[in-house]
């Protein structure tokens, strides 16, 4: 597999996991913004790092934003090969297992 299959592929979370996520990720803040210049290689980098760091985070799409929220959630849980949690309002919530985190830093989902 190539490391761009590889980001490509997203692992499909149950409804009881989601509920999970969403729960965590309701005391978070935003980490990425998308403004007015849209979805580019800089937003979806900054993505890729904020995954590999947190596992589960949260991007807010700007009022400016030319591209949509259910675009960006696509393009960037496509782009990362991260999960889509949820959307909310023009909030997004993407998560992104990390094996090389420490295990007492990796989020424990529920099977």
């Amino acid at each position: 597999m190539t490391k761009t299959e590889e980001q490509n592929t997203s692992v499909q979370l149950t409804s009881k996991q989601k509920k999970f996520l969403k729960g965590i990720g309701h005391s978070l803040t935003p980490v990425v913004a998308v403004g007015k210049d849209g979805l580019g290689e800089k937003i979806l980098k900054a993505t890729i790092l904020e995954l590999s760091r947190h596992e589960l985070i949260k991007v807010k799409v700007g009022k400016s934003s030319p591209v949509g929220r259910q675009e960006t959630a696509d393009t960037l849980s496509l782009g990362s090969g991260s999960s889509l949690v949820q959307i909310i309002g023009k909030t997004i919530l993407l998560y992104k297992e990390n094996l090389e985190l420490d295990k007492d830093k990796r989020l424990k989902l529920p099977k």
